[in-house]
């Protein structure tokens, strides 16, 4: 990876920890990648969730989904987000993952 690249990846995760603090999550931030291994997520602060962030024009949302799941540990719902230049914010993870999700904290 190039400095432009890991420059760009530090900005972007700084951008999703500040996404989360708006959102009401107010112990996001960076992960701690640089003090330990790989599978460190790139962003912590949203509880039960394994964060993984690409900030890229090119995006491959199965192999950035493989990356969360890989690193993810037990526990956790594995999430990518990704922005492209002049774009919103958006998150991908699995289907099964996100129903699950959506149905233990819904009252229907």
């Amino acid at each position: 990876m190039g400095k432009m690249s890991k420059t760009k990846g530090k900005v972007g995760e700084r951008e999703v920890a500040a996404l989360l603090k708006i959102c009401g999550f107010s112990d996001a931030k960076r992960g701690q990648q640089f003090a330990g291994g790989g599978d460190s997520p790139d962003v912590v602060g949203l509880p039960g969730f394994h964060i993984e962030v690409k900030r890229s024009e090119t995006f491959s949302p199965y192999a950035a989904l493989d990356q969360a799941i890989n690193d993810c540990g037990p526990q956790k719902i594995p999430v990518v987000f990704h922005r492209r230049n002049n774009r919103e914010w958006i998150a991908v993870l699995d289907a099964g993952e996100f129903l699950n999700f959506i149905k233990e904290h819904t009252n229907e």
